[in-house]
């Protein structure tokens, strides 16, 4: 019997694009922009290109049939919401192109039909462009995730002009009606919006953002370049692939929609001294405001007790994250207070530069 052939990963670069190309190959998204957004189509144009390649199929719905045919590969129907046979046509075309586009009447009912057909044809994502862009956070800034019990809020207080209340209602009807995701982005900020982590937009989703669970074999890729990037940017320390697999082992993530890594930490324990430490902390940029490095701290801090540490620590070189672990109730502690085995193999060059905190249990 001849003997099994081994299965080794092969490394792949870290790529954004990569990753979010990944989530969307084989689907359907559906594209919502208004005729006006589509005379200067080079934005719209080389997204949909991008996705073709991957392949992806798109649902181009716009109130200008030739702006639509003018895009590449596109056919063009009708897209009468009130057509009984709308689901069997956009099959049938995309069985023979890449994206389809759908001519929808102009005005006052572009947004809800838009919503509509997407719900109707049951697509996974919307994505929406608008001349507004995104939404802003009341904490100032862009927000760039918010779930549905967040959107229906916002349209409670009233914080929002007519106009912009009635696309974001919009958004929450599509939500509600099985779309899992919907993006809100300028024309220009199409690509950064669903290619990048940083995002240039709004990301709507049904469930609460963050769930965090512990990291399962088919999760270890993504943490893998999660932990590459970090140290890549100078916030995490260089790890060995030993030390990296027993992060990855006491590993656990923070999930987006259930699917997406938004950060990733690890509690190691040094059981001599009954103490835990939180490794390998790292949140991807769009998420810095939205809680997940408070969920991932608050998840290791409650494992830490129920496993019988009297402490917990964390080592870094960023006064921003020292800053962050401060106002989880961390209190910054001399190295020589962290456990002697901590230090053993680490880089002699970064020793001087590290700051540690402790959060007592």
């Amino acid at each position: 019997m001849a003997p099994k052939q081994a299965f080794p990963r092969v490394p792949t670069p870290f790529s954004e694009r990569g990753f979010y190309l990944s989530e969307f190959r084989g689907r359907t998204l559906a594209l919502a922009v208004r005729a006006s957004d589509l005379q200067a189509p080079a934005p719209v144009e080389s997204v949909l290109k991008e996705l073709e390649a991957n392949p992806t199929r798109v649902v181009v719905i716009s109130t200008d049939p030739e702006a639509l045919a003018a895009l590449p590969a596109s056919e063009v129907l009708a897209g009468d919401p009130r057509e009984p046979g709308l689901e069997g046509a956009v099959w049938r075309a995309l069985a023979r192109g890449p994206r389809v586009g759908l001519a929808v009447a102009a005005g006052d009912t572009f947004a809800p039909v838009c919503r509509h057909i997407a719900v109707r044809l049951g697509l996974v994502k919307m994505i929406w462009l608008d001349r507004e862009g995104g939404l802003q956070s009341p904490r100032g800034g862009r927000a760039s995730f918010v779930d549905l019990t967040e959107l229906r809020s916002l349209l409670t207080a009233g914080n929002v002009g007519p106009e912009r209340a009635s696309l974001l209602q919009e958004v929450e009807a599509a939500l509600a009606g099985g779309v899992e995701s919907v993006n809100l982005c300028t024309p220009e900020g199409l690509a950064d919006e669903i290619f990048s982590y940083a995002g240039s937009g709004t990301l709507f989703t049904r469930e609460r953002y963050v769930q965090v669970r512990r990291l399962r074999l088919d999760d270890y890729d993504a943490a893998d370049d999660l932990i590459a990037r970090g140290i890549a940017e100078g916030y995490l320390a260089p790890r060995s692939p030993e030390q990296i697999d027993l992060v990855l082992a006491n590993g656990f993530g923070a999930f987006v929609e259930g699917r997406y890594l938004a950060g990733i930490g690890a509690l190691l324990s040094h059981d001599a001294a009954q103490v835990a430490e939180i490794a390998s902390l790292y949140t991807l940029t769009r998420f810095l405001g939205e809680g997940v490095g408070e969920h991932l701290v608050t998840a290791a801090v409650k494992r830490a007790r129920e496993d019988g540490f009297r402490s917990v620590f964390a080592c870094t070189t960023s006064d921003r994250v020292v800053g962050f672990f401060e106002r989880q109730g961390f209190a910054l502690v001399s190295p020589d207070q962290i456990p002697e085995e901590k230090w053993r193999s680490y880089d002699p060059a970064r020793r001087p530069l590290v700051r540690c905190v402790q959060f007592d249990l």
